[in-house]
């Protein structure tokens, strides 16, 4: 997370481009990368887990008739962007990309926002009421009527300090009735050692990993109506096929305010 560009420091969206057999990364990120593969030969598999269930839910949310996304950490343009899944099913869908980094801000001013609807803007999750006040300044999106808000993979990089069930509120209580939130969130329930050596492995880059229980993944849920089958590890999302692997993937769901 963090703003500022510094080469020697692994960014963990750059990271997570990596795994994802990106381009948009550098040594240091490659480097990190590398090492998470070795010590977690899956990781490159949680990372297609969590974006393709980014895809499903993305689909899910607009076949409930709601056209409007704000995708918050949404890092570098990858396999599968929100606007593009959005618009196979709803073709007029608006879409605001949000991240603090850059670097990611940038790729994705420049080769995602090539249409109407479609903004990219800088903004950090810690400061909700600010990416909120710009979306409603420049009109990006309706904010009176349903939209999706979007929290894949970055909630994790966020401290307890810093609480992240209270940022989560602030877009819940901003979100009218029909609106969605879609949340995916890294756990140490099933493998809590190998979820604290990665823990040790990401205090070399740009954010902290802090992995939390799904008690309080679900918490950040609270007030929300989950959509079947409820929060579970991303590859059970409704899956367009069923995978039998037992890798410690991400949890993840879709919560709609009544």
């Amino acid at each position: 997370m963090g703003a500022g560009f510094d080469p020697t420091i692994a960014n963990v969206a750059r990271v997570y481009d990596y795994l994802l057999g990106g381009k948009d990364n550098f040594a240091v990120d490659r480097e990190l990368g590398d090492q998470l593969l070795a010590a977690f030969p899956e990781s490159a598999w949680i990372a297609r887990q969590n974006r393709e269930f980014a895809g499903r839910a993305v689909r899910y949310c607009a076949e409930q008739g709601v056209s409007q996304f704000l995708d918050i950490g949404s890092g570098l343009p990858n396999m599968s962007n929100v606007h593009q899944v959005a618009r196979d099913v709803v073709p007029g869908a608006r879409v605001v990309y949000v991240d603090n980094d850059k670097v990611a801000h940038s790729h994705t001013e420049a080769l995602l926002t090539t249409s109407d609807g479609v903004a990219a803007i800088l903004g950090d999750v810690r400061a909700p009421e600010q990416i909120l006040a710009d979306i409603r300044a420049r009109r990006l999106l309706d904010l009176g009527k349903p939209f999706v808000v979007m929290m894949t993979a970055i909630l994790h990089f966020i401290t307890d300090e810093e609480k992240p069930e209270e940022l989560v509120t602030v877009f819940k209580n901003a979100m009218p009735t029909g609106s969605f939130l879609v949340l995916t969130h890294a756990t140490h329930d099933w493998q809590p050692e190998e979820s604290e050596r990665a823990t040790r492995m990401y205090r070399r880059a740009s954010a902290p990993l802090v992995t939390r229980s799904r008690i309080d993944i679900a918490a950040l849920f609270r007030g929300l109506e989950l959509a079947a089958p409820g929060l579970v590890r991303t590859s059970r999302w409704r899956p367009a096929e069923e995978t039998t692997a037992e890798f410690s993937d991400l949890f993840g769901g879709v919560g709609r305010k009544p």
